[in-house]
């Protein structure tokens, strides 16, 4: 029987598209005004950006892995932004007016988001927010909202966190003059054909002996990848119950590599243009010492590592949004190995609207 996990990760694809389609106001056969309230509230966020000298970008948990991938598509292009987590800009950031503060969240309920929102708003500093829930508070209260309307994941974040990096990326190529109808049409073949190469991903997964329940697992990448990463060792321990650690991979050449022993796991994301051969040296020192490497890249050689995923054709910088499909899949498989239920979470609330704490109140009480 197949997990809501899996489920979701088999329509990604498809909702990637729609979100797309949403977007740029193209949608047809009914879904033509919803298109059309999607590309107006994208012209107006971009609008807004362009018209201040700050721009934050920011999110939590999940959202918060969005906007490290996203941030490097502003970056690129020489428009630099304060990449902060939410939690931290509540806490101890004071804002400067003429500043704008981009902020992702799924539900738009988090408590660190409304505290943020309205902390922002006080502050004189446009709001600008990127939910999949025309209802949540963040999406009520933005100056602009970007509203991705798809249904909601069962529990870990698949849709809710590709479809909102998605939209967040094409408010930063609409920023910064990238945005149009080949970059558009170019990523939805890709992702189409990321659909397709599903069940080739899935063969491989069973037949791959880089899957072992209750491993040291690291994962490392760079550039846009790095959220992707981060999704990963969350998606460990939110789905399989196990910790993990990511982090980048110039900063694990500077120190962490000490850890590395026979058995480890380590997933490494290959970059579609920059730092490719040295990264692929990193993974060849890596089986030289024992430890086993999943690779997820584009045009990767198939000796390269212990198990590959090739992916189709993406630009470099927009790689993300289906480099996060692989190892979605190999979660939710170890997850079914280990004897742990990824679709129900034993803590963690699915929105965090309390503060402090990790048991719910009731069980707190009865201690």
């Amino acid at each position: 029987m197949n997990s809501h996990f899996l489920k979701d990760i088999l329509r990604q694809p498809e909702e990637l598209r729609r979100t797309i389609e949403l977007l740029i106001g193209t949608t047809e056969n009914g879904a033509a005004l919803q298109a059309t309230i999607g590309k107006r509230a994208l012209d107006a966020a971009t609008a807004a950006i362009r018209g201040v000298r700050r721009v934050y970008l920011t999110g939590i948990g999940s959202s918060w892995h969005a906007a490290l991938n996203v941030s490097t598509l502003f970056h690129q292009h020489a428009h630099p932004v304060y990449l902060i987590d939410a939690d931290e800009l509540l806490r101890f950031a004071s804002f400067p007016k003429d500043s704008a503060m981009i902020t992702i969240s799924r539900s738009g309920k988090s408590t660190e988001i409304v505290q943020l929102a309205r902390k922002a708003r006080k502050a004189g500093v446009t709001v600008i927010g990127i939910t999949n829930a025309p209802e949540g508070t963040l999406a009520k209260e933005a100056h602009h909202a970007i509203v991705v309307p798809i249904a909601l994941d069962h529990a870990i974040s698949v849709n809710t966190y590709t479809t909102l990096a998605l939209a967040t990326g094409m408010l930063a190529s609409s920023v910064t003059g990238s945005l149009g109808s080949a970059l558009t049409a170019s990523l939805s073949h890709s992702f189409a054909e990321a659909g397709r190469a599903i069940p080739r991903w899935q063969e491989q997964i069973a037949n791959s002996a880089w899957l072992a329940p209750c491993s040291t697992t690291y994962f490392l990448a760079r550039g846009s990848s790095l959220g992707s990463a981060y999704e990963s060792r969350l998606m460990w321990e939110e789905g399989v119950k196990t910790p993990a650690t990511a982090i980048g991979m110039g900063g694990f050449r500077h120190g962490p590599q000490e850890v590395i022993a026979k058995e480890m796991r380590f997933g490494i994301w290959i970059d579609g243009a920059q730092m490719r051969e040295q990264d692929l040296a990193v993974a060849r020192d890596l089986r030289k010492l024992g430890a086993r490497v999943m690779l997820i890249g584009q045009k990767v050689a198939e000796d390269a590592g212990d198990l590959i995923f090739q992916l189709p054709a993406i630009q470099p910088a927009w790689q993300f949004l289906i480099d996060i499909i692989p190892a979605q899949l190999v979660a939710e498989r170890l997850a079914q190995m280990s004897g742990v239920d990824c679709d129900t979470f034993r803590l963690c609330s699915f929105v965090v609207e309390e503060e402090g704490g990790l048991l719910p109140q009731e069980k707190q009480k009865g201690n």
